[in-house]
């Protein structure tokens, strides 16, 4: 980097500007206009301290300034250099008012010449402070006693990129890294971090971007035969600078990229990714920060010109694509003035989005100033009599303690390091391909683990302008009633599913082994905690189920229909002379007894069990009350009409009503005493299959059920006794024909159940008692009232009472 060492020392005031500035540049292939930047933030902080009057009064900082071109033997040459007091190229003629000794190197901007230098000059305890050295090497006090820095170390930061992987779900990822301290140490804490939290790598791949072409060319490879769909990186602007290159080339899209502070919010990286690569990327960025003043002083940097700085010329015809010299190459260029205004140019130098870093090197200095205040014993003046040695400015700065003048406080911690805090940034694309850095949560280090990190998921964009969370999982998760076994050879993400063995269960997902299981001494609660299996009941959903509840609303409504036909003609003679009142309350029971057959369908609920049987019990025999009464009636109606016989009068209207209303009392008050002593309840039952749950109703009480059921039959019997009895009068008026064989259909139905529910196997026994139901009323429904309707509406001749009465013409 530019000044990619900044050396300190102080000097006593005589004049203003006495101070030595000297810019020194090592011949470097090219210029990075960022590092120049860091370089001005270091200038802008030296000039605040030195016009004030609070800190350091009386003393000036002066610096050295070397930039060595990201080499680390540079590097290490040059830091020796400072200690032997030597200069790499003649100084100025400026001079300080006494011998300069450096007190602090700032210092590097990469991990790698950072650690170099770190342990050339930890043995003379010279304290050195970086701004954007991140490994979490350099926290070693052991190896590199003297170093000091104002950005988090990766420690943090590869936890934190670990545990947002995990929020997201992605348990299978990729990794590429750059092959150096920062990227090696750093993929190393987060891929042990993602491990513990269950996170697989797929690969890790390392690269430099000195490597050659081959190399990207492997990693693209590696990259599009892999099965996982988020990258992770700790990778440079400049390693991304020759990837972009190649990835764009290879289409190398769709992706989630995960990103470090190295990149995430570099706005030349976002402006290189034409093919929109890392569209949606997210990653941890330092948080954002303002400096009063600082960008109005990095865009006026004309005084360095009056030094005559070979450097300066340098920056300013790269800056503006000027010379102030022409060569003698015969090339016209254009000739720089030194005064080219700096607003009109947009450039690496003139963007922002740096400046949290930019203020990590403000921090630093002011570390320096406030350590020299408090050893030099300085209030409104500072004395002159402390010698300083780097030692003891090492320690002071260990122990240094200050509010910025934007409000943060400053301090390093038994490391070195600052407080880790981290914003979450996500690359959302906008208008006219460029980028926005949407901060979208916070991750900070000294709240509770389970508070570290928070996340706003509600404005998230994602690869490829999706608002979907992408999915990126080695294998999917094994449900219920599973266990995981491992694929030979690959991560402990990669599993497949295997369907427990019987008598086993399982009761998670994802669980890795299936626990043997007696469900028949359990409880409910204990069969639930152990299994999950499928859960088979009859639902209105299945083709079964839609048929017969397609088969009862048929029947409610053709019931209805009678009913309105019977309402029509209730005057006539056939509806009169059947005991209209015995008729529509015949039918008004039918209708509930298909409306009770809905009450088996669906998953049984305590609510369910208790009604679908209290239901069927009572309406049936309020069914077949009616049927009986009109047997009767029909019966008593003609034993009266022989000579001196008048048993009218001991079955009239009166005594039908209250027949009806006994028989279904009785069946009330079993019903209340079954479901009040041992009401039916629904149960899981894991007998009948062995891969699935059969959810169905307990009977409660097998007497209770049978009691209800017997009661239905012995009333059944007696109406097809009495209809028997009836079955030889005339035909004209003969119901108790229909009503015989109304019974004989009724009874047949339900003595074929009974074999028929016990021998069939969880739904399908529910499904027999619906159509046990559904076939016994379409029994009484057809026989005892379709032919009725068939006169009323076809043959209407026939519905007089002269034919009611027999007395109509003869069939010939």
């Amino acid at each position: 980097m530019l000044g990619g060492i900044f050396s300190f020392h102080s000097s006593w005031k005589n004049s203003q500007d006495n101070y030595e500035k000297s810019p020194q540049r090592l011949q470097c292939t090219s210029l990075n206009f960022r590092d120049f930047q860091f370089a001005q933030a270091m200038l802008f902080a030296i000039e605040e301290i030195n016009n004030s009057s609070d800190l350091l009064p009386g003393v000036t900082l002066g610096y050295k300034m070397y930039d060595t071109c990201g080499s680390i033997a540079r590097s290490v040459r040059v830091a020796l250099s400072l200690l032997n007091g030597n200069d790499i190229e003649a100084l100025p003629a400026e001079a300080c008012t006494r011998p300069a000794q450096v007190q602090v190197i700032m210092g590097e901007t990469s991990s790698s010449p950072t650690a170099a230098i770190a342990t050339a000059i930890g043995p003379f305890h010279i304290p050195m402070i970086s701004h954007f050295a991140t490994c979490a090497c350099l926290s070693d006090k052991t190896k590199y006693p003297s170093f000091l820095r104002t950005i988090p170390s990766d420690y943090y930061q590869s936890r934190a990129l670990a545990q947002l992987v995990k929020y997201f779900g992605w348990t299978w990822i990729g990794a590429v890294r750059t092959n150096d301290d920062y990227g090696n140490n750093g993929m190393a804490t987060f891929i042990a971090t993602a491990q513990q939290l269950g996170v697989c790598v797929e690969y890790s791949i390392s690269f430099f971007r000195t490597d050659p072409l081959e190399k990207i060319q492997k990693i693209i490879e590696i990259i599009k035969t892999s099965t996982s769909k988020v990258i992770v990186t700790f990778l440079s602007n400049m390693d991304w600078d020759v990837l972009l290159h190649e990835f764009s080339r290879n289409n190398l899209t769709g992706y989630q990229w995960v990103g470090t502070e190295g990149w995430i919010s570099d706005s030349q990286i976002a402006a290189t990714d034409k093919s929109h690569i890392l569209d949606g990327a997210i990653g941890l960025s330092i948080p954002k920060a303002h400096v009063s003043g600082i960008k109005k002083f990095m865009f006026n940097v004309k005084p360095l010109n009056s030094s005559n700085s070979v450097l300066f010329r340098e920056f300013w015809e790269a800056l503006f694509s000027c010379k102030f010299n022409q060569s003698n190459s015969g090339e016209i260029q254009k000739i720089c003035t030194g005064e080219e205004d700096l607003t009109g140019i947009e450039n690496s130098f003139t963007d922002m989005s740096l400046m949290p870093i930019f203020y990590n090197v403000y921090k630093g200095v002011y570390a320096v100033a406030h350590a020299l205040h408090e050893k030099l014993n300085c209030n409104k003046t500072c004395d002159k009599n402390v010698q300083l040695d780097p030692y003891t400015v090492l320690q002071q700065l260990q122990k240094i303690h200050f509010k910025t003048k934007e409000g943060d406080f400053v301090y390093f911690n038994d490391n070195g390091d600052p407080p880790a805090k981290y914003e979450i940034i996500n690359w959302q694309p906008r208008e006219n391909n460029t980028v926005e850095f949407v901060g979208v949560g916070i991750y900070d280090a000294s709240l509770p683990e389970d508070r570290q990190l928070s996340v706003k998921n509600m404005s998230l964009i994602w690869a490829k302008n999706s608002l979907q969370v992408p999915v990126s999982v080695c294998s999917e998760k094994c449900p219920h009633g599973t266990h995981k076994v491992l694929q030979k050879g690959k991560p402990v993400c990669c599993y497949d599913c295997v369907r427990c063995a019987e008598g086993e269960m399982s009761n998670a997902t994802d669980s890795i082994s299936c626990l043997k299981c007696f469900p028949e001494f359990w409880s409910n609660e204990e069969r639930d905690a152990c299994i999950k299996k499928e859960e088979l009941f009859l639902s209105y959903e299945e083709i079964m189920g839609a048929l017969l509840t397609t088969a009862s609303i048929f029947g409610t409504c053709m019931t209805a229909l009678v009913a309105a036909i019977f309402f029509r003609h209730r005057k006539t003679p056939l509806v009169r002379a059947n005991n209209s009142e015995l008729s529509f309350l015949l039918l008004f029971s039918l209708t509930l007894c298909f409306l009770c057959s809905l009450t088996f369908i669906g998953q049984p609920s305590e609510w369910s069990c208790m009604l679908r049987h209290t239901a069927f019990g009572i309406t049936f025999v309020l069914c077949m009350s009616c049927v009986l009464g009109k047997t009767i009636v029909v019966l008593m109606a003609f034993k009266s009409s022989l000579p001196g016989r008048n048993i009218t009068k001991w079955f009239g209207p009166t005594q039908q009503r209250v027949s009806v209303l006994g028989f279904t009392l009785i069946q009330v008050i079993i019903c209340i005493i079954w479901v009040t002593m041992a009401p039916p309840l629904p149960i899981k039952n894991f007998k009948e299959f062995k891969d699935k749950i059969v959810l169905e109703c307990d009977l409660g009480s097998t007497i209770g059920f049978w009691s209800v059921l017997g009661y239905i039959g012995l009333l059944a019997m007696l109406c097809f006794h009495f209809a028997f009895l009836a079955r030889k009068l005339p035909d004209n008026f003969n119901e108790a024909k229909l009503i015989t064989f109304s019974m004989l259909i009724f009874c047949t139905v339900w003595i074929t159940f009974i074999p028929a529910y016990v021998s069939s196997p969880g739904k399908f026994s529910v499904a027999v008692e619906i159509f046990a139901i559904l076939a016994s009323s379409f029994g009484l429904l057809i026989c005892i009232f379709i032919p009725k309707c068939y006169i009323i509406l076809l043959k209407p001749e026939k519905n007089t009472k002269k034919n009611m009465m027999g007395k109509g013409p003869r069939k010939p």
